[in-house]
């Protein structure tokens, strides 16, 4: 009944006071007394909650508990069982870190249009942290793996405590003063809200959007959120992957040389083979005209060839025809087969004669057709071709003055000549 009334008259309190005789049983419950100056009273914390507090506390902590109170009735004990636990003054700080979070938010410092991106190759990084900081020997180790040809520049500034904010302050400005950096890690490691409020301080937050120099922040664990990540340009979740997020890799980076090396390679080549291809079929096309006609009297040449080696293959298709017909006559009928013969003779002959005359015949018109279309033929017929000092053909005197060079190309040879006079000569109606 007592339980019961307790139960139902209290609702879920805050509870401010110190830690004493703090147990952790091995079944992962918390035990411990919270008192103040003038009370105590016996608590409880069991493992389902006690495992997301996010810290574990100690004898003579200063914590706040929301917590149902209650009757442990085997011993007849008045306690709380704890629902969710904080370090005291927590609730303070939270509340004025979501102002603060509002109040920039509203101003537009968390605008990711405003938010540089990180450079891709920075040629020098800079560290802006304690020098006594762990996170700073992770930082370094992370940097000197991954891309140990760039140097690091270190700002030093303590990064917990009252003075802190300035220090941080000054180490951006003097950072964007000297500006020898083209990327700012902004590194702390973890711990509790009272330890990473210096970065959640508004006049940080305001230089770290006025640097000239894009930042990149890893401030504390994954799970920590400061004022200083929701305006940094970039935010990583630890220091370590801060230094990761700084610069790519040496390894991936020489891989992306080596493809583009062979990507420029294989396009340079592609380039040249087509280059070539150009200057082939240019120089097939500025070919002089008598390579032209050189080449047109070899096919000629060809052809009359071919036209002759058809004529002595159908002339061996025939003797062997004639032979095979003689190997088959019948021995009793030599005197008919042999006049048979004899007319079949005569009239192959008399046939091959003809074929083979109008054979010469189309061969010879061939051949005159041909002869009619050469330049060659023209030119021995007393014509020339006529170029003037550009290379130009000449139809006419127009453009021409004495003392014009000329080039006169005969059937045979080629004349140098030069313009004397220019006498119109009218055509013939």
């Amino acid at each position: 009944m007592v339980a019961g009334l307790l139960e139902r008259s209290l609702p879920l309190v805050w509870v401010s006071g110190e830690i004493s005789n703090m147990t952790r049983a091995a079944s992962g419950h918390w035990y411990f007394t919270l008192k103040d100056r003038s009370a105590q009273i016996r608590a409880v914390m069991f493992r389902g909650r006690a495992q997301y507090t996010g810290f574990v506390p100690r004898e003579g902590d200063q914590v706040e508990v929301r917590a149902l109170a209650g009757l442990y009735e085997p011993r007849g004990d008045f306690q709380l069982n704890v629902d969710t636990m904080r370090r005291a003054g927590a609730g303070d700080l939270y509340q004025r870190f979501l102002k603060l979070k509002a109040q920039l938010d509203g101003e537009g410092l968390f605008d990711p249009s405003r938010k540089r991106p990180l450079p891709r190759h920075p040629a020098r990084i800079g560290v802006i942290t304690s020098l006594q900081a762990a996170a700073l020997q992770d930082v370094l180790t992370t940097l000197a793996r991954r891309v140990p040809h760039i140097p690091v520049v270190i700002y030093p500034s303590p990064v917990q405590g009252s003075e802190a904010p300035a220090a941080l302050i000054a180490a951006l400005m003097r950072a964007g003063e000297r500006h020898e950096c083209d990327l700012l890690l902004l590194v702390r490691g973890g711990g509790s809200i009272e330890d990473l409020w210096a970065f959640n301080d508004e006049r940080l937050a305001r230089a770290i959007a006025a640097s000239p120099i894009p930042v990149l922040t890893g401030v504390g664990h994954e799970t920590d959120f400061t004022i200083a990540d929701f305006v940094a340009d970039v935010r990583a979740p630890t220091p370590t992957a801060a230094a990761e997020q700084a610069a790519i890799d040496r390894q991936t980076l020489v891989a992306e040389w080596v493809e583009r090396v062979w990507a420029l390679d294989r396009n340079m080549q592609r380039l040249l083979d087509r280059a070539d291809q150009r200057l082939d079929w240019a120089v097939r096309l500025l070919r002089p005209p008598s390579a032209q006609w050189r080449e047109r009297a070899h096919q000629l040449e060809q052809f009359a060839a071919r036209l002759r080696s058809a004529k002595r293959a159908r002339l061996e298709r025939t003797r062997l025809g004639l032979i095979r017909a003689e190997s088959r006559l019948r021995p009793p009928r030599i005197d008919a087969s042999a006049r048979l013969l004899e007319g079949l003779t005569r009239r192959l002959a008399t046939a091959l004669s003809r074929r083979l005359a109008a054979q010469d015949a189309r061969t010879l018109r061939l051949t005159g057709a041909l002869e009619l279309v050469s330049p060659l033929a023209v030119l021995e017929r007393g014509y020339a071709i006529v170029r003037d000092q550009a290379g130009q053909l000449r139809r006419d005197a127009t453009g021409l003055k004495p003392g014009d060079g000329l080039r006169i190309q005969l059937a045979q040879d080629a004349i140098d000549a030069r313009v004397e006079r220019i006498a119109p000569e009218p055509r013939d109606p």
